[in-house]
């Protein structure tokens, strides 16, 4: 029985992602379908990178950080040197990530006293 295959329109539809996006990451090494004449036959690798690509992308990794990641596996220290890495980029994101969200609190706090002063005001004025 031979693996499963996909076209990249089945990845693309899988994914909810556009055949441009697909052939983009493949231009930049991180997905190496066959070719089969202009065919390209994606193979239960290249579907596990979009995956990871896509995922990635949307906790706000840049694509050379993704890049990085993907290929350690492939490469010594393998995927335990993958997994540590991840785990420490993780904790310094998370902590970015809450950094902000003190930030955007302390923001709305303002906001908040600021309103509440200026419906004081308003009311003093007896409008």
């Amino acid at each position: 029985m031979r693996p499963p295959t996909w076209t990249i329109g089945e990845l693309a539809s899988d994914f909810d992602t556009t055949l441009r996006t697909i052939r983009f990451y493949e231009d930049k090494g991180l997905l190496t379908p066959e070719r089969q004449g202009t065919t390209r036959i994606f193979h239960a690798r290249d579907r596990v990178r979009l995956q990871l690509i896509l995922r990635g992308k949307r906790l706000g990794f840049a694509l050379d950080e993704i890049a990085h990641v993907i290929n350690m596996y492939d490469n010594p220290p393998g995927e335990a040197g993958q997994l540590e890495f991840l785990i420490a980029d993780i904790q310094t994101r998370r902590d970015h990530l809450l950094e902000k969200r003190r930030d955007l609190d302390e923001a709305l706090a303002e906001l908040d006293e600021l309103e509440r002063r200026c419906r004081d005001d308003l009311a003093g004025l007896g409008l």
